[in-house]
């Protein structure tokens, strides 16, 4: 089995913003709880999975969030490997870096990045769940019904059947 990092991390990042919106706090709110300090930006970055979170910070996060860590982990690890795609837009990662329009620039950086690091054969497609498709539309200054019409469109279309 294969774990893609970047998959994982975004989930668990995905798991932490939701627990925390979930109660109601700003990040700062969650920043005054924890027993160690660290940048609004790094929480940031730990939320949005760009940005590993050691195991004990991520203790103290789960802590502070009055969540078991174990029980985090498990719904993360349920999410990455239930090999569901239901629910996910699938993204042609090719395709999305040929995209021209400036304002989908982090979503190009993103798909390049991606590309590029695996090596061997490069899955070219990935399937985003809807938290992810939410925040990079933040990320991109468009709305999430316009970035899932664009990552659409941006799809190749399957050959036809030969006759």
């Amino acid at each position: 089995m294969r774990i893609d990092a970047a998959v994982y991390q975004r989930v668990l990042g995905d798991e932490i913003r939701r627990l925390r919106k979930q109660r109601g706090w700003t990040r700062k709110e969650l920043n005054r709880r924890l027993q160690t300090e660290i940048s609004l930006q790094t929480l940031a970055t730990y939320e949005l999975g760009t940005r590993q979170c050691s195991v004990v910070r991520l203790v103290e996060i789960c802590f502070a969030l009055d969540e078991h860590p174990h029980e985090l982990m498990a719904r993360v690890h349920d999410r990455v490997f239930s090999g569901s795609t239901v629910g996910r837009i699938r993204v042609d990662l090719r395709s999305v870096v040929h995209e021209r329009g400036s304002d989908l620039l982090p979503l190009r950086r993103w798909a390049a990045e991606r590309l590029t690091e695996h090596t061997g054969p490069t899955p070219a497609e990935v399937h985003l769940d809807i938290s992810a498709i939410e925040r990079m539309a933040e990320l991109c200054g468009v709305e999430v019904r316009d970035l899932i019409a664009r990552l659409k469109a941006l799809r190749p279309t399957p050959p036809a059947p030969a006759t």
